[in-house]
């Protein structure tokens, strides 16, 4: 039986990865999103190419963001602890490597499992999205 108790821990365990998996992103650190956020068969879906990315071609995707996104930052975060992980709403903000401003909105389900991130779906405005695209 789930008591109060357990499902309150449940969501500040929760809610302090989603914390640990931005910062991660934000500092570029692939290692400790490997090794310390991620399950290792975590998988990352996109809903604008319906293809889910494992863990490296995850990686490979987040380093090139870090590297050609300029002033890079997630704004407008909002949280919500769900049974299973939580649920995220940000605004990606930055200049693309065109030159043009992003203002990507996004949503995440993400999903947890002991402790870890066990899988993402991404909910992101495809036409705000085109502008990384070559």
């Amino acid at each position: 039986m789930t008591t109060n108790d357990d499902t309150a821990v449940a969501a500040e365990v929760s809610l302090a990865l989603a914390e640990r998996l931005v910062a991660a992103i934000d500092a570029n650190d692939l290692d400790a999103l490997r090794n310390e956020v991620y399950t290792p068969d975590i998988v990352v879906w996109h809903n604008d190419d319906q293809h889910e990315q494992r863990v490296d071609e995850n990686l490979k995707v987040l380093n090139w963001l870090h590297r050609k996104v300029a002033d890079k930052r997630y704004e407008d975060v909002v949280r919500h602890p769900t049974p299973t992980g939580y649920v995220e709403q940000h605004v990606l903000r930055g200049t693309a490597p065109n030159g043009t401003e992003l203002e990507i909105h996004a949503c995440l389900v993400v999903r947890v499992r002991d402790g870890r991130v066990a899988r993402i779906d991404e909910y992101l405005d495809s036409r705000a999205a085109a502008a990384l695209r070559p």
